[in-house]
């Protein structure tokens, strides 16, 4: 049924995912990163070209501190730029090379920028002994403090980004104050607990007045995987979709984890296949409501 298919907007699952806005974002901040980075590294080769040409060997130190203090300033404005892209789309612990490089590319980047061009400067047989010395430590300490700098000591992961917006959806439905719900995650945490109200509100009856937080959904085609498919989540294992299939059920957040990533529209349909019912209770007090209206709207007796 066409309306049962999934919407195509955004990937909303309880595996995080970046959506486009934050994938944009990160491209082009490190757009921005790669831009200061090839400054940096520019820097350097203009900076060994000289060294090579003995521009260095008896003067000219200020204008070689000059260089170290560029690729340094570049260096770090980059890797800053970097780990603030990887707040928007980081990697996943689950690829671990991936996430190393990611994470740290500012370090790897701000060494080669570096440590070419401070070799050459050491090895330097006909520079000024003194100057070579200066021109030594500055550029070292330059190096160590940039490269510091380039390390990100607590990277994110899909995997915390996980955790913090299924925690978000949990203080979100039990009204709690939301500590986990950074501007990362958010969005996605609000999807997941506004179907968990959604089905709480249509599977209520007298025995459970305040509604279910079970839902049913098309099993992975993959035993104990995420399906590949998308797929939407239905109220009862009864209704005429899921007839025949492999079905799996839980909860709301845990039927994201499974790429079931949005409630079915056909709740009122759903609902009668399934039996639920407004409460007895709900149910007079509409009736309630409902008679004066219709004692108001009768005709007068003669």
């Amino acid at each position: 049924m066409a309306d049962n298919q999934p919407a195509a907007e955004q990937d909303v699952t309880r595996a995080w995912a970046a959506n486009q806005g934050q994938k944009d974002a990160a491209k082009k901040l490190r757009i921005y990163a790669a831009l200061c980075w090839v400054v940096a590294i520019g820097t350097e080769i203009a900076g060994i070209v000289l060294l090579k040409q003995g521009k260095f060997q008896s003067g000219n130190l200020a204008l070689l501190i000059g260089l170290l203090v560029v690729i340094a300033v570049f260096a770090i404005g980059g890797s800053m730029l970097w780990k603030k892209a990887n707040t928007h789309d980081p990697a996943s612990r689950a690829d671990a090379f991936r996430f190393f490089v990611q994470n740290q590319l500012g370090a790897i980047i701000t060494v080669i920028a570096f440590l070419p061009l401070l070799a050459l400067i050491f090895l330097d047989k006909d520079m000024d002994p003194k100057n070579k010395k200066i021109a030594g430590g500055v550029g070292v300490a330059l190096a160590l403090l940039a490269t510091v700098l380039g390390i990100d000591f607590k990277p994110p992961s899909v995997e915390q980004y996980t955790e913090d917006m299924n925690l978000c959806a949990s203080q979100i439905k039990s009204g709690q104050p939301t500590t986990a719900c950074s501007p990362e995650v958010a969005q996605q945490a609000q999807d997941i607990a506004r179907d968990s109200k959604a089905v709480a509100e249509a599977t209520k009856s007298d025995a459970n007045p305040n509604g279910l937080d079970k839902v049913y959904w098309i099993a992975s085609e993959k035993a104990g995987e995420k399906a590949d498919t998308e797929h939407v989540f239905h109220l009862c294992s009864d209704v005429s979709t899921l007839r025949g299939k492999q079905v799996n059920s839980g909860s709301v957040t845990e039927a994201y984890k499974e790429n079931a990533s949005r409630i079915t529209k056909q709740i009122a349909m759903e609902q009668k296949q399934c039996g639920f019912k407004a409460p007895a209770a709900a149910a007079a007090a509409a009736a309630a409501a409902a008679a004066p209206a219709a004692a108001a709207s009768a005709p007068a007796a003669n």
